[in-house]
Parts: C-alpha cells; sequence; structure tokens
C-alpha cells in the first residue's frame, strides 16, 4: 500500500513570513546585491541612529540598539523589498515629547519609558495588521501629514540649535518658550560648538548637491570621522567645552523587559497612537512608491505586522520605536535590494559595530549629530504645498494651517489630533451641503446635465434634479429642504424625478427622509420618482420601510426612460421599455444579477 504524505500548503504561511517567498528562488547574485546595499545603508544608519537617539532625548546606543534585532524581524516579516526600518526623525521627535514630561531629567527614566512606548506600539501595529485595519491611516489626509511633518521639522530643528551652539536649553512645555530662551541667550554662543557644526552642514550638502550616486550618502560618515579627528586632535571638548558623545557602552544590546505598569501605560498611550498611525503612514507610503518601480506589491496589513512585532522586538532589546525611513530605503533601492536580507546585514554590521567600534564614538561631538539632523529634516518642511492646496481648496488649506499651528503652539501629539479632526469636520461640513442640479434633456439625446450650464430642454410639470453624493444622516435635511424648495417655487409640478447617479449608499437617517419625502410630495399633488439608482443602493432600499410603500412603476433605469415613462419625451422605441422590463423580471428571477438592480 503506497501513502504519500501530505505536502505542507505554504500559502498561509508565506502570508504572515513572507521571507519564505523570496527564499525560495534567492540566489548568489541577489545576496552580493543585498550586501552592498545593506553595507551602504549600515553606513548611513549607525550616525543616524545615534543623531535621532538623542534627538528622542535618550543615549546614543539605543538608536544602535533599536537597529539590531528589528531590524531582522523586519527583514523575515515585511513585504517590502526595500525598505530600510530603524530609528527616524518624525517618531524620535514624537517618542520625545511624550517621554520627556515623564522622565523629568532622568536619564533612566527615559529609556525606561521609551522601552514601554516600543512594546506598546508594537502591540497596537500587530493589532491592527491582524484586525486589517490599516485604512484607519486614510484619516490622515495629505495636507495634514504635509502640515504635520512641515511643523515636526521646524521642532526638530529648532531642538539641535542647542546642540549647534552649545548653549544649553532647558526643557519647555512650548515651542514659542523655547525660541525666546535661545533668542535671550545668545551671547553663551561657543563658537568651537558653532564651527563644527557648521563645517558639518557644509561637508553635508557638498556631498548632497555635489556629490553623485551612492557615494553621495556617505556625509554622515564623513563628518563623524572629521568631527572626532578634530575633537581628538585639538582637545576641543577639554579646552574649548564643545559636547561630545561620551562613552558608549560596548557590546550587543541587553535583554529588557518593558514596564507593565497601568498608569504608564495611560500616560503613553495617545503618543503611542500617534507613533503608530504616523509611523506606518511613513513606511507604507515609501514602501508602496519603491514596490512600484520594480512591479512589486506590498501587503499593507501585513507591512503593520512587520513594523508591530519589530517594535516589540525593539521593546526587549533595549531600543525605542522604529519605523521605515524615507532617505535609508531610497538608497536601500538605489543600491540594489534585492529582499530582506539587505536589512538582516544591515542589522549584522551594526550589530559589529557596537561589538567592536563604540569606543571611537567618545570624542564624537553632539554638534556633528546635530548637523545630520538639521540636513536631514531641512526638505520636510514644504510651504509649497500649503499655498497650492490653499488655491485649489480652501478648506484643505485651512486644515493645513490648523494642523501647523496647532503643532507649534500646543506639540506634535495633540496637533496631529487637532489636524484630523478639522479634516473630519471639514468632511462633514462639505458632504452635509451636496451638490444638487436640476437637469433637462440635452437636444435629441439621452444626455441630460444641468440647466445652470447647458442648453437644454425642460418642462413644466417636471423636475428632474441630480443629487451628487450618497445620502447620510448628516446631508438628509438638506435634501429635503432642497426637493421642497423647488416645488414650492413651481406648483404646477406634478412629478418629481431624483436622479441617484452618484448615490453610493443611503443610510436609515435618509432612508426615513426618502419616506417623509415622499408623503410629503404626495401631499402637494407630486408623484416621486427613481432614477439610475445603483444595484446594491436599490437593494438596500427593498429591505426599507420605504420600499413599502413606493410605487415600483415609478422606479426608472435611467433619467430619460423616467422622461419617457412620463410622457414628456415621445418613446420613438418601445421594444426598449418592454426589454428593461424582461431584463429586470430575469434580474429578480436570478436574486437580482441582472437588470435595474446591478446597474
Amino acid at each position: 500500500m503506497n501513502s504519500t504524505a501530505p505536502k505542507p500548503n505554504l500559502a498561509g504561511c508565506r502570508r504572515y513570513l513572507p521571507a519564505l517567498e523570496w527564499s525560495q528562488n534567492y540566489t548568489r547574485d541577489d545576496f552580493q546585491n543585498d550586501l552592498v546595499a545593506g553595507l551602504i545603508v549600515a553606513i548611513m544608519l549607525v550616525p543616524q541612529s545615534m543623531a535621532y537617539a538623542l534627538l528622542a532625548g535618550l543615549p546614543p546606543q539605543v538608536g544602535l540598539y533599536a537597529s539590531i534585532l528589528p531590524l531582522v524581524i523586519y527583514g523575515l516579516l515585511g513585504t517590502s523589498r526595500s525598505l530600510a526600518v530603524g530609528p527616524v526623525a518624525m517618531v524620535s521627535l514624537l517618542v520625545a515629547a511624550g517621554i520627556g514630561p515623564l522622565a523629568n531629567g532622568d536619564a533612566g527614566q527615559a529609556v525606561s519609558l521609551a522601552i514601554t512606548l516600543a512594546l506598546m506600539v508594537g502591540i497596537i501595529q500587530t493589532v491592527m495588521g491582524l484586525l486589517r485595519v490599516g485604512f484607519l491611516v486614510n484619516f490622515l489626509s495629505h495636507p495634514v501629514l504635509s502640515a504635520f511633518t512641515s511643523a515636526a521639522a521646524i521642532l526638530i530643528g529648532f531642538s539641535q540649535l542647542k546642540s549647534l551652539l552649545g548653549i544649553k536649553v532647558p526643557r519647555f512645555e512650548f515651542f514659542y518658550e523655547q525660541v525666546i530662551y535661545l533668542l535671550q541667550h545668545l551671547a553663551q554662543l561657543n563658537w568651537a560648538t558653532l564651527g563644527l557644526g557648521g563645517l558639518g552642514i557644509i561637508i553635508l550638502l557638498i556631498f548632497k548637491q555635489k556629490v553623485t550616486g551612492l557615494w553621495g550618502k556617505l556625509g554622515p560618515l564623513v563628518i563623524i570621522v572629521v568631527g572626532v579627528l578634530l575633537v581628538s586632535l585639538l582637545g576641543l571638548d577639554t579646552a574649548f567645552g564643545v559636547q561630545v558623545v561620551g562613552a558608549v557602552p560596548a557590546g550587543l544590546p541587553p535583554l529588557t523587559m518593558p514596564s507593565l505598569n497601568l498608569e504608564m501605560f495611560q500616560a503613553l498611550l495617545p503618543i503611542a497612537l500617534a507613533i503608530s498611525l504616523v509611523g506606518y503612514m511613513e513606511s507604507v507610503s515609501v514602501a508602496k512608491s519603491l514596490a512600484s518601480k520594480r512591479r512589486e506589491k506590498i501587503d499593507p496589513d501585513q507591512e503593520l505586522i512587520g513594523l508591530g512585532l519589530a517594535n516589540v522586538g525593539a521593546a526587549f532589546t533595549g531600543g525605542y520605536p522604529v519605523t521605515g525611513g524615507i532617505s535609508r530605503s531610497v538608497v536601500n533601492f538605489a543600491a540594489g535590494s534585492r529582499s530582506g536580507m539587505a536589512s538582516i546585514i544591515t542589522a549584522g554590521l551594526v550589530a559589529v559595530t557596537v561589538l567592536f567600534l563604540t569606543p571611537l564614538f567618545s570624542h564624537l561631538p553632539n554638534a556633528m549629530l546635530a548637523a545630520i539632523i538639521l540636513v536631514a529634516v531641512a526638505n520636510m518642511v514644504d510651504f509649497k504645498t500649503a499655498v497650492r492646496v490653499w488655491r485649489y481648496n480652501r478648506a484643505d488649506g485651512v486644515a493645513w494651517w490648523v494642523t501647523f499651528g496647532a503643532v507649534l503652539m500646543v506639540g506634535v501629539e495633540t496637533g496631529i489630533l487637532y489636524g484630523v479632526a478639522v479634516s473630519i469636520l471639514l468632511f462633514i461640513w462639505r458632504t452635509s451641503r451636496p451638490h444638487v442640479a436640476v437637469v433637462g434633456r440635452v437636444g435629441e439625446s439621452e444626455i441630460y446635465r444641468n440647466v445652470l450650464r447647458h442648453e437644454v430642454q425642460t418642462w413644466p410639470a417636471v423636475i428632474a434634479m441630480r443629487i451628487d453624493q450618497s445620502l447620510y444622516f448628516a446631508n438628509t435635511k438638506y435634501l429635503e429642504d432642497c426637493v421642497l424648495g423647488r416645488i414650492a417655487d413651481r406648483p404646477e409640478v406634478t412629478d418629481f424625478v431624483l436622479i441617484c447617479t452618484a448615490v453610493n449608499f443611503i443610510d436609515a437617517s435618509a432612508v426615513e427622509t426618502l419616506e417623509a419625502l415622499q408623503v410629503q410630495l404626495a401631499d402637494a399633488g407630486v408623484t416621486l420618482h427613481l432614477a439610475a439608482v445603483k444595484g446594491p443602493v436599490l437593494d438596500q432600499l427593498k429591505q426599507s420601510e420605504f420600499w413599502n410603500h413606493f410605487d415600483e412603476s415609478h422606479l426608472h433605469f435611467t433619467t430619460h426612460e423616467a422622461m419617457q415613462a412620463l410622457g414628456v419625451i415621445e418613446n420613438k422605441t418601445t421594444s426598449q421599455t418592454e426589454f428593461r422590463s424582461a431584463t429586470l423580471r430575469v434580474g429578480q428571477q436570478n436574486g437580482g444579477q441582472t437588470g435595474p438592480s446591478s446597474a
């Protein structure tokens, strides 16, 4: 008796472990490309991770720790083959805003808070991915995200001026207080620190603008070497008071246990939600962009899982929240990364750095790290989008400026909530007053257009009105007022045709309004007709009380057929109407798959 062992079904495994997909046909050529990409990204990531950790108010080694295990996890679980995960400026600023007031200057407490925050972000993103609710990031409209990014870039820039100028700045709750303090204490400027920072900025700009190809990405490494050499050889730290990173602990990341304190969770929850959404938005946008260039695809929900578990990994290895970085991902793509192996190679090189090279960073001036951050965020300030959005749509322009001002005035986590709230309120306001148009027939055609825009034929006893919006609780009163207002203006009207070509859904409130409207029209001697109702909408209507009182003969496939049925237009092709009726009967017999109910 022959027995065949069942073959494992890898489809489900590949859904949650994308590494199974790219590893199946992995070649030597793929590895060579991933090796080069991983090396170049590691050269960028080492100085950036330390700089962004300082931006977050954390010791520099925390940034290095966040660049090892999280990269391995994402390399195995992420669906993008080019996304470079690690510390980024935006998330670092959010971390600083969240943990700063709670840490009260205690470095140890700040690290503990950051580790707990990484766990919370990881749990939120993973649960979102498992529940497939990545659509929630759609509430961050482009104007809101642009404004948030621009304001955050300004906050980041000013937060680094203290390191660039050598002025000690206490922690302030509001941005304007920091600006005022800096202006009042410019006399404390350390010229040696400013000189080093200025030199770093010049070198970075030269590499960015003059050095082509991947060599142009080596600027951060160059200024770190230059900064360390100048401080070491000239004794700038002892002779001129230049602030340096100091001793960076050597060795692999320690195993850490996030705090499970309920009060801490409650205090960090708002910022954890903000980091989860903003970090995912930044990550998935660049991942989609790079994937499209190679005709690849990503799974947004699996991206959430990959990023979430990467953050969980950061929490248990002394790191802080991470996400996909735009600049490093572009470099990773340009360097030829073929798979998640590039991310794993980058992690390995960062691990080698923390094992053997950390003593080299003890004389690294903070001003050079500040220069890296300033140049990185300079292009994030985007007032061109603000002007363009304002010219195109004032409501979106208002959302941009409200978000921008709120982030600067009340902080990043509250500011983005203001932006989202304003966007939702403006959306409700816009959709509560939808565009409606009384239409007429264009010439002898079957086309019907707005009477205010075209020369059309109309009829005294009939009003045909098109509503260009789905019907829901916020706009049903407006619809009712529009319909009854037009009926009141034209006492000779006997039939009212509501054209539903743009109606994609009708909620319960709107159905009740239609039912009330039908009664009010009937009391005024006017018959309500519906035309061009889409199949799913019609299916919903048939489940409502409204349909029990609606004469199906007043439902019309098109506006033109409604006019023919009312007798205002001669029906030259009666067979067409007969065909529609036959199709409707067939559709009803087949469960509504054809005819008007499936329009």
